[in-house]
This record gives C-alpha cells, structure tokens and sequence, in this order.
C-alpha cells in the first residue's frame, strides 16, 4: 500500500508538469462523500509559500491529501503531533516533506548567517530554527540558498524519524514511507533528495 501511495502521487505531479490535470475528487458527489470521514493517502508537510499549492501540484482533490504547512516547514511539536495524527489516526501510507527554490524563510536564514542580522517579531523564531541547517550546508559545501533548501528537507526528514516514536515505528513495520523532494516554482518538476521505507527503487528512480 505505501508503494502504491507513492506511485499514485508520481502520476500526479507528472500530469501537473505535462498540463494533463485531471482534478479527481474535486466535484460535488466527492465533498458530499467525505462529509462524516476522512482517509486521505498521504500527509503532506510543505512550506506555506502561495506558489506551492500542494493539492494541484499532485493533481489531488477533496479528503486526498492531510496537509501541514508552515514558513521553511520547520519542525515543533504541534508540527510533529499534526504529521503523527495524519500517520497513525488516518493511517497514511505516504509521508513527503516538501520544500521548494527560492524559499523566503531559507533565504532569510541564509542571510542571517552571513550577517548576524535576524528579521523582526517571530519571524526570527523561524529563521533560528533553520540557522543549524545553514551551518550544516556549508559543511557540506552546499553554499546557495537552493542547495540550502535541498539541506533544509534532508534535515526535516532525519529530524521526524528522530524525534517521533510514532512516525519512526510506522515506517520500521512497513505501514509508511517518508520521502523528503524539493519541487521548482518553475516547472513544476519534483526531485526526491531523501527517503525512508518503501520500494527503494520505485522512490529512488523517480527524480524529474
């Protein structure tokens, strides 16, 4: 079942990047049918940026998708309690971090680190969450913001198979796969940079 999750979610960002959108479950008799229940097939944790509209990056409609979203999605524990409840209360097969180029809240924490100038209000909560992340590129002589992006859902990744026993324990019994993508503002493309469980082969070909 995880495998087929993930396949069904292949399918649908490659109609979105070919503009072959079906837009299933998206009608009238769909929101009258999961009006009393939920079983979406996979949780989503995304960055809130407005140009990453998860749902039609997947070509998904109405009680398909469980989706979190914040700045960088960046990992707390109401975040990590909202991923378990899609994992083990609605039983998702699929877990995907997905984080994106040009992310405002990575670029904000990129800057930071080059200049020790931190944004106003909470905004600096988010950018301090995201700051051990820059370091950790750099090590890895990811020096551009995008290659940070592409860190950032590496580490998004490592840190929920870490700090949650629920969500490490499905994927250990085999009932979920985590895949970490980043997806291009550009074209639509998704590119897989980090995986836990499943089909390795089938999650590891697939990098558009």
């Amino acid at each position: 079942m995880p495998n087929q999750a993930w396949k069904r979610l292949q399918e649908g960002n490659r109609r979105f990047v070919n503009d072959e959108p079906e837009h299933p479950n998206q009608d009238t008799a769909r929101r009258e049918a999961v009006t009393a229940d939920q079983k979406p097939f996979v949780t989503l944790f995304g960055c809130a940026d407005s140009r990453v509209a998860a749902e039609m990056i997947f070509d998904v409609g109405i009680g398909d998708m469980f989706v979190v979203r914040n700045a960088g999605q960046v990992i707390d524990p109401v975040t990590l309690g909202s991923l378990e409840y899609g994992v083990e209360m609605l039983g998702t097969p699929l877990l995907v971090v997905l984080g994106h180029d040009s992310c405002g809240a990575v670029t904000a924490a990129y800057n930071a680190y080059d200049t020790g100038e931190t944004p106003p209000g909470f905004i600096s909560d988010v950018v301090a969450r995201i700051l051990p992340t820059v370091a950790r590129a750099r090590k890895n002589h990811r020096t551009t913001v995008n290659e940070t992006v592409v860190q950032n859902t590496i580490d998004t990744v490592e840190k929920i198979m870490q700090l949650s026993t629920l969500i490490s324990r499905a994927v250990e019994e085999g009932r979920l796969i985590i895949v970490g993508m980043t997806y291009q503002l550009h074209d639509g493309h998704t590119t897989v940079v980090a995986q836990y469980g499943g089909d390795e082969a089938a999650v590891s070909t697939y990098a558009s």
